[in-house]
């Protein structure tokens, strides 16, 4: 089923965000990395889930996942499960042919994102739809996915994606907690009024603990409900039930889509699995 086809539905399209072996890792590494990860996407495409592959945005170089999913995945995974992002922290010329790439390799869908200004290598356009609407025009078929983040001025985030140059079919939210659900329900509140018609699936962090190491490194790139997190964990909650409810209070406040970041590679089926039956039964 392409990704068009799921927001068309009347229920939810649940995701899972992966992350692409790191450049650094030596060749052993690297080839064990990969090898979870073809099996972690094989897996997930098989039980319907759709899976999106991240780029570069914070500046660690990671491999490029078009070679290696073309090379790798075989015949039997369906590429329009699979969504791979894109950001404009590499040359024009690289961003344009990576797209062509992914349509020539039947992927029928492309997130397109700035990337972090203040880390890595420099962006080849200022905005993302201006990397947007040069690949539209190479390829018109492919569907692109944008961005917004629901802690930031709602007004604005909500106008970004209205605005006639947005070029964009579906976003995609800055992970948000229900720890701090102020923030989305504004933004939704302003896609409503607005008539924001564009599907979105909002970014839900899986924390597999309160170690405050990890939570100290996560909040330069992210909004960490450290203190919140740290008690629910403390009172007995598990990482899955933590991702579970922040899927609920979404689905409360009318949000329909989600991805999962962070989830293990190795049991990234599994784990999905257990937190949407935590989020069914309301446990």
């Amino acid at each position: 089923m392409l990704l068009r086809e799921a927001f068309q539905r009347d229920g939810s399209v649940i995701a899972a965000e992966l992350r692409p072996p790191r450049t650094e890792l030596d060749a052993a590494a690297g080839m064990d990395a990969w090898i979870d990860t073809y099996h972690t996407v094989r897996r997930l495409t098989r039980d319907e889930t759709f899976v999106f592959l991240t780029d570069s945005a914070v500046g660690q170089q990671e491999e490029d996942s078009l070679r290696h999913l073309s090379a790798n995945l075989g015949t039997q995974t369906p590429r329009d499960r699979v969504v791979p992002f894109l950001t404009a922290k590499h040359t024009l010329a690289h961003c344009l042919g990576y797209a062509d790439r992914a349509r020539e390799l039947g992927f029928a869908a492309l997130v397109v994102l700035g990337g972090d200004r203040h880390v890595g290598a420099p962006r080849c356009v200022e905005h993302s739809r201006e990397l947007r609407a040069l690949i539209r025009t190479r390829q018109p078929a492919l569907l692109l996915g944008g961005w917004a983040n629901p802690a930031r001025d709602p007004a604005a985030q909500v106008g970004y994606l209205l605005a006639p140059n947005a070029t964009a079919d579906f976003y995609l939210t800055q992970i948000v907690s229900h720890h701090d659900p102020a923030p989305v329900a504004r933004f939704l509140n302003e896609g409503r009024r607005r008539g924001l018609l564009l599907p979105g699936l909002f970014g839900v962090f899986y924390y597999r603990s309160a170690n405050p190491r990890t939570l100290a490194t996560l909040r330069r790139f992210l909004g960490v409900p450290v203190e919140a997190l740290t008690r629910e964990f403390e009172a007995g909650a598990t990482a899955e039930e933590v991702c579970a409810c922040t899927i609920r209070a979404l689905l409360d406040l009318g949000a329909r889509h989600f991805y999962v970041s962070n989830l293990p590679v190795g049991r990234a089926a599994q784990t999905l699995s257990a937190i949407m039956k935590r989020v069914a039964t309301r446990v």
